[in-house]
């Protein structure tokens, strides 16, 4: 027998929650209802019942699959029956599609169900759905969601691929200075110990150089340790918020960075004013997308001015971080009255302006670290050759005497 924690419902539609031992949840429903309430959710007390957030991936397949399935004819509960059964799905999807099939059989609407597993599903999602369960129309914003789901997978894989050709010329360069350093530096020692005087930076290649071969296994243990701090630090909100400020105010690749923030604010905020969310609520949702602390920081009075009746293009000037194209466009959509439109439209617009910011930076950190490993390599060289061609010249001088 265990301890569970439940919600219910009573008779008079009050939702209490406690705490009741039982064999299962069949049982506890029962013992429940002896009381006068329905069960609504339970979980076994003391229990680590917290699930990862599901992927962008997995939110867009699941809404595009609710879409196809529902826009069929077929039901909501038969529409998760499937998608549970799945044979593809991991333990853990399979678990969650389960849990959203029961809650939808006890007659909770989908929407509750989703934020009932606190986190799994993205905020957005489910005020869309609840949006779409009012309206009548969940399997056009179903399929609207996996098509807005699979547009930041796409990004957001475009970037990590993106950066692969960086990382592991990052890695190389690593590798090359530890193999230089460590091994092909010290077969000079024995070259240069009979010179009576060596250049300034060859006396600093041979002291790093018999550094790295003393110490190389401590070394990356360093490295790895500097890395799991770095992370760290900047996951301090105080330190993050600097280091997104820096992100959106440096030359050139600030201006990139504010493109694809604006991208990822205007089409959430596309998505859910067209859905008919309220604008608090939607800017609320919304500045949790945008991916920067610094950014987000500022919406909480931006808010509070739109509650007190300032228009949200005038809302959106105190904003630092969003380009003026978006600001501008908001401001027409709001004369004209097709803010609507407007949003779409600078949504798309500002989308495919990211994808071509993401490829710029790409090129731009492509160069430079050429360019870094390029500086080492020749600060080895002449550090190594300059003491031997001031040797010949030497001799050459003595050959003339």
């Amino acid at each position: 027998m265990a301890l569970y924690k439940y919600k219910a419902q009573t008779a008079t539609g009050k939702t209490v929650s406690g705490k009741m031992q039982a064999n299962d949840e069949r049982e506890l429903h029962l013992k429940l209802k002896e009381e006068g309430k329905f069960l609504l959710s339970a979980s076994v007390a003391g229990a680590n019942t917290r699930v990862k957030p599901l992927k962008k991936m997995q939110v867009a397949e699941f809404a595009r699959q609710i879409g196809t399935l529902l826009g069929s004819g077929v039901s909501l509960v038969r529409a998760l029956k499937i998608i549970a059964d799945d044979e593809s799905l991991s333990l853990t999807e399979r678990n969650i599609y389960e849990e959203l099939l029961a809650s939808v059989r006890r007659g909770i609407p989908l929407s509750q169900a989703m934020e009932e597993q606190e986190g799994v599903f993205p905020m957005l999602l489910i005020h869309m759905f609840r949006s779409a369960e009012a309206s009548g129309n969940m399997d056009k914003t179903a399929m609207k969601m996996a098509e807005h789901y699979t547009k930041e997978y796409r990004i957001d894989d475009k970037i990590k691929k993106a950066l692969i050709y960086p990382k592991m010329l990052a890695v190389v360069i690593v590798i090359v200075l530890i193999v230089l350093m460590g091994y092909v530096i010290p077969q000079f020692n024995p070259l240069f110990q009979q010179m009576e005087k060596l250049p300034i930076m060859t006396e600093i290649l041979f002291a790093i150089s018999d550094f790295v071969k003393k110490y190389w296994i401590g070394l990356i243990i360093g490295m790895v340790i500097f890395w799991i701090a770095l992370k760290l630090i900047f996951s301090i909100p105080k330190v993050r918020r600097v280091k997104d400020r820096l992100l959106v105010s440096v030359p050139i690749i600030g201006k990139l960075e504010r493109i694809i923030f604006t991208a990822r604010f205007a089409r959430t905020l596309s998505s859910l004013y067209t859905a008919g969310i309220p604008i608090v609520t939607t800017l609320q949702i919304a500045k949790k997308t945008v991916g920067n602390l610094y950014i987000e920081e500022q919406f909480d009075e931006m808010i509070r001015q739109v509650r007190a009746g300032v228009s949200l293009h005038e809302a959106l000037e105190e904003i630092d971080g969003f380009t003026n194209k978006l600001k501008a466009s908001i401001r027409v959509g709001e004369e004209t009255g097709k803010l609507d439109t407007m949003l779409v439209s600078v949504a798309d617009n500002l989308e495919y302006e990211s994808e071509q910011a993401i490829t710029k930076l790409v090129a731009l950190v492509e160069p430079v670290m050429i360019i870094i490993m390029a500086l080492i390599v020749g600060f080895i060289m002449i550090a190594v050759i300059k003491p031997i061609y001031d040797s010949y010249e030497t001799i050459g001088k003595g050959t003339n005497y």
